[in-house]
């Protein structure tokens, strides 16, 4: 009873915030003719399809949820399983090997390393959505996370941004400037392609929002801009200040199977999924919450909340966006966009091997006392992260529904409020889509390549269904994890750990959370589907991973030979040192002997 309580709350709220947007002047809805809409992209990092509150999630995110309620909700949107290569596409429009960040490089084997498409930077010919925005005359902008190439050449201010406060690592500490994990020596913050000193005390998420305040306060109030903000939210290390985290004090003291299930009915309730859709219960593989000892599922539960706390202090400041762009008198002309670059963060890194020797060298903890400040290392696990993708199966890294389909909001001007959309769109779409509603061309100059996304503008509209036809294809794949997909149907395959490295069928509109594999009822329709996957590959320039590999092998390799490198001098004088040592040992051996003779 209780459950279907909350459920009746959250749509009377879902009501009030339509009927709210609603009422908005009409201005919102033309583009001013004076001067093209400002345009802010936010990127929220490994966030769930239902994460949001607009979308039956916990945490609270009133701005973000007022945003859903004056714009449109894309149901049915996916992206790439992993960080790098999902926001290449987000602000290209093109698939992931055709910009050169076919995956990330914590996790590229040395065999594709620097190949086409595998060199892990934005390579010639590949435009920004930036770059074209700043060649139509907008100021470009961005604050956070960049992780698409490193060093002079390779940094935003390499790729259209005027200006910018980039993080170029998978991520870092979100109250220091330091590592958080052994991959990374430091945390590589970048201003306008130089080094940034950051303060001693800030946290990320506040941090960005001032930044990009800055930068949009700088220009002429007559110029549009472009806004890029990525925030560390809700990557590792799952931080919070703790007046939001304590607002979800004993909310997942239940554990992961009454999460998932709850989520479930309210994605049911709210039409993420079908009624009589089939469940996907949690994998054996994982463990059962009641087989948690109980003072590790208080750490567990609290993560949970130190998570839903992260998410709010975001939309807090996003929240503080809004309220000066409206101070500005900017916010009827100015577009929306906010999405995440892939599903929900499975990794423990407490628990690998030597990370506790790594943890006490770099200032982190794992303690009920203080998770989620400064000094924690929190994280949500595996299992944490299979309950909250539903209604989806699967998690980050892997093509599993809960790894790529993710939320996809935008309003603003030319976008019809309270408007949902379950046609099929993919990251690619996003950046056509923003360029069709600033009027903006795609053509670029002589050697620019190709976008590869499809304009979401016409669905948003209310002109069509979807922009994919039924016997349109778009594929995906990271590091062996693929899909492809057309009209209702997917084919997937999973690598190990978690997958078996087979292709599998489903019917995402009649089984969203990929329940019953088709690949053997419906042979006809699975051949041709990998016949289409094989022309994905082909034309996209997807190589084949050497035998053996395996991702999380591959992680520990990468992070082990970067932390000699770091340590190489420091290795050298201790090895020439024990040289010099065993040297005079031998001498003094061999002298001994000739004195004893």
């Amino acid at each position: 009873m209780a459950r279907h309580g909350w459920i009746a709350r959250w749509l009377k709220g879902v009501i009030a915030l339509t009927l709210c947007a609603a009422a908005l002047p009409a201005q919102s809805q033309s583009v001013d003719a004076a001067r093209k809409p400002n345009v802010v992209m936010i990127l929220v990092d490994d966030a769930a399809l239902m994460d949001f509150g607009a979308s039956g999630g916990e945490a609270r995110t009133p701005n973000i949820d007022r945003l859903a309620a004056q714009g449109g909700m894309m149901t049915n949107y996916h992206t790439s399983p992993l960080c790098s290569p999902s926001r290449a596409m987000l602000l290209t429009g093109m698939d992931s090997h055709r910009t050169g960040v076919s995956t990330i490089e914590e996790v590229l084997p040395p065999e594709l390393k620097d190949k086409p498409g595998y060199t892990l930077k934005l390579e010639p010919g590949v435009m920004t959505i930036a770059d074209r925005l700043k060649a139509a005359g907008y100021r470009t902008l961005m604050s956070g996370k960049w992780h698409l190439g490193h060093g002079p050449g390779d940094l935003p201010n390499d790729h259209g941004f005027d200006r910018s406060l980039a993080l170029d690592a998978s991520g870092a500490d979100n109250w220091a400037a330091k590592a958080y994990m052994p991959y990374y020596d430091t945390a590589p913050w970048f201003e306008d392609g130089k080094p940034a000193q950051m303060p001693d005390n800030f946290y990320s998420s506040e941090l960005l929002v001032d930044r990009l305040i800055a930068y949009i306060d700088e220009g002429d109030a007559a110029q549009p801009w472009f806004g890029y903000l990525a925030f560390q939210a809700v990557h590792i290390p799952v931080q919070a200040p703790k007046e939001f985290s304590d607002n979800y004090k004993g909310r997942f003291d239940q554990g992961w199977e009454v999460v998932r299930r709850e989520r479930w009915e309210r994605a049911k309730a709210i039409g993420l999924v079908p009624p009589d859709a089939p469940y996907a219960v949690m994998p054996g593989t994982l463990r059962p919450w009641a087989s948690v000892p109980p003072e590790d599922q208080k750490k567990y539960a609290r993560a949970m909340e130190v998570y839903s706390g992260m998410i709010e202090a975001m939309d807090h400041h996003i929240g503080r966006l809004i309220q000066h762009i409206e101070k500005r008198g900017e916010l009827a002309n100015t577009i929306f966009v906010i999405t995440s670059d892939n599903g929900p963060e499975p990794s423990d890194p407490v628990h690998e091997r030597w990370m506790d020797v790594w943890m006490a060298m770099n200032g982190y903890h794992w303690n009920l006392e203080g998770m989620g400040g400064p000094g924690s290392l929190a994280f949500i696990g595996p299992e944490w992260a299979s309950s909250i993708s539903s209604p989806s199966a699967g998690y980050k890294f892997y093509a599993s529904e809960g790894g790529l389909r993710v939320p996809l909001i935008m309003a603003g001007p030319g976008i019809p409020a309270a408007s949902r959309h379950a046609g099929l769109s993919f990251v690619t779409d996003v950046t056509p889509t923003l360029l069709d509603l600033a009027g903006v061309p795609q053509t670029g100059p002589a050697g620019t390549r190709q976008i590869t996304g499809r304009s979401l503008a016409p669905v948003l509209a209310g002109a069509v269904p979807g922009a994919y036809g039924p016997e349109d294809t778009f594929g995906i794949e990271v590091s062996g994890n693929a899909a492809l997909f057309r009209d209702r149907y997917k084919i997937v395959r999973n690598m190990p750990p978690v997958g078996d490295g087979q292709w599998r069928l489903y019917d995402l509109l009649a089984d969203p959370a990929e329940v019953n594999d088709l690949a053997t009822v419906q042979p006809t329709v699975f051949e041709s589907m990998l016949a289409g996957y094989d022309t994905y590959a082909a034309t996209s320039g997807v190589l084949a991973l050497p035998e053996g590999y395996q991702v999380e092998n591959q992680v520990r390799r990468n992070a082990i030979a970067r932390q000699l490198g770091f340590h190489a001098v420091t290795l050298s004088l201790i090895g020439g040192g024990l040289l010099a040592m065993i040297g005079l040992f031998v001498f003094w051996l061999i002298r001994r002997k000739r004195r004893a003779t």
